[in-house]
């Protein structure tokens, strides 16, 4: 009996020890739809991994960046693994500011993941800072069926000029239909990531090859009154409130003829657990102007560790997790192909099964190869990104300069006086960082 009590003593204290000894990962991450679904798998993660533990920080878009910024610049440590955009990481990067990922493990198949992808996430020293766990492009989502009743046809990579008609044949006040909902919230990856992809394809750039701030030109004239007046006409109300989350709810409940965003969101617009027109949806190329740039973006969730992690071993086992192709599998068995996270791996789009279940599966590579970050515009500059530019200043300028686009979209303050501000705003702060003297 005696050996019994010691016996039933000593498991007790090992199962006490084992429960002491997990390490605790404390993840954050953005409230996109893709991300709330690993949350819910992530049990799976941790029966296989009974040391670690999984919590989670969920916020919105803006105020994740505001925050993982703050605490990796300051050396915080509160987070464990941040999500990350194609953004931050090079410049991250460089500042000495992520932990490298060599120990992913063997079946990882970093050489899978898409080049256009892949690139956006080495650093200089060619080793990979973070492991996408979705990438997207944008292009246009509509309704087939308003389409066809407003008497026309979509055509595989239409001209802004086509998207702006049908928009305001499409719009249907009385229904509650607007014709084409877009990116209003402020924000330098909310309105200024539509914005920025948008005057790509008007001739627009945010500085010329000397960094001069050019918002004093017409291209960014004409794109903004393009943007204000079309928003006006076929547009939402409220509509400078409208960011990724709140677009994806009016499209899914029957209430935008168009929407142009994120490729990733092509999953949720045609799940038909929560899409009321799942079935109605087709999908075409960002528009052009004719100038040879399509308004079409480049960009990445990543999960990255920060540097100084204490949990360098069981971070990098959980990234592994969540961006290998056997995470991808256990979504499809759970939600179905429809659902993987997208625009990562070559593999993916090679499954039979994927392009069976996903509609959008071709045009979404294409955006995706389509977008060249290196040679984002029209005339020449001197910056690499898309719908960014890729120097440490732009997370505060494109924030601000979003934030007077988002009030003249709401008519606190005409076109021409928000170009002018950003103008304004936009030399300052180059001078002060030293790029124009």
């Amino acid at each position: 009996m005696k050996l019994k009590s010691v016996l039933l003593g000593a498991c007790s204290a090992l199962v006490l020890a084992g429960m002491a000894s997990a390490e605790t990962l404390t993840i954050a991450t953005v409230n996109n739809g893709d991300m709330i679904r690993m949350q819910g798998l992530t049990s799976e993660f941790t029966t296989a991994n009974p040391d670690i533990q999984v919590e989670w920080v969920t916020l919105e878009e803006n105020v994740l960046r505001e925050r993982v910024t703050t605490d990796i610049a300051t050396k915080g440590g509160q987070y464990d693994i941040m999500t990350i955009g194609t953004y931050e990481v090079p410049i991250w990067a460089k500042q000495g500011w992520l932990v490298a990922l060599d120990n992913l493990g063997a079946d990882y198949d970093v050489d899978d993941l898409l080049p256009a992808i892949r690139s956006g996430l080495t650093g200089e020293d060619g080793k990979l800072y973070a492991a996408p766990f979705y990438g997207e492009s944008s292009f246009i989502m509509y309704r087939k069926d308003l389409m066809e009743k407003a008497g026309l046809t979509m055509p595989d990579a239409p001209t802004w000029e086509f998207v702006a008609d049908a928009a305001r044949k499409m719009t249907d006040r009385a229904n509650d239909i607007n014709g084409i909902c877009l990116r209003g919230k402020a924000g330098w990856g909310e309105n200024m990531a539509f914005l920025t992809a948008t005057s790509n394809a008007f001739g627009a750039r945010w500085f010329d090859e000397k960094w001069q701030p050019q918002f004093d030109q017409p291209e960014w004239k004409n794109t903004l009154d393009f943007y204000v007046k079309l928003m006006n006409d076929a547009g939402p109300q409220g509509a400078s409130s409208n960011g990724f989350n709140e677009n994806l709810a009016l499209f899914q409940q029957g209430k935008c003829g168009m929407w142009i965003d994120a490729t990733v969101a092509a999953s949720f617009v045609t799940n038909p657990k929560d899409s009321t027109v799942a079935d109605k949806v087709g999908f075409a190329l960002a528009p052009d102007t004719g100038l040879g740039k399509r308004g079409n973006w480049l960009w990445a969730w990543n999960l990255a560790i920060p540097a100084g992690s204490q949990k360098t071993a069981s971070a990098e086992k959980f990234i592994s997790w969540a961006t290998s192709k056997a995470y991808a599998e256990l979504v499809a068995s759970k939600e179905g192909w429809a659902n993987v996270p997208p625009g990562t791996r070559t593999s993916l789009y090679e499954n039979a099964e994927y392009q069976k279940a996903a509609p959008f599966a071709k045009m979404t590579l294409d955006s995706i190869n389509a977008a060249d970050p290196k040679s984002p515009t029209v005339k020449p500059v001197p910056y690499v990104g898309v719908q960014f530019v890729a120097i440490p200043e732009f997370q505060g300028l494109g924030t601000t300069v979003g934030q007077l686009f988002s009030a003249a979209l709401a008519g606190q303050m005409s076109v021409d006086d928000a170009l002018a501000q950003a103008q304004e705003v936009s030399v300052r702060e180059m001078t002060r960082g030293g790029y124009i003297k």
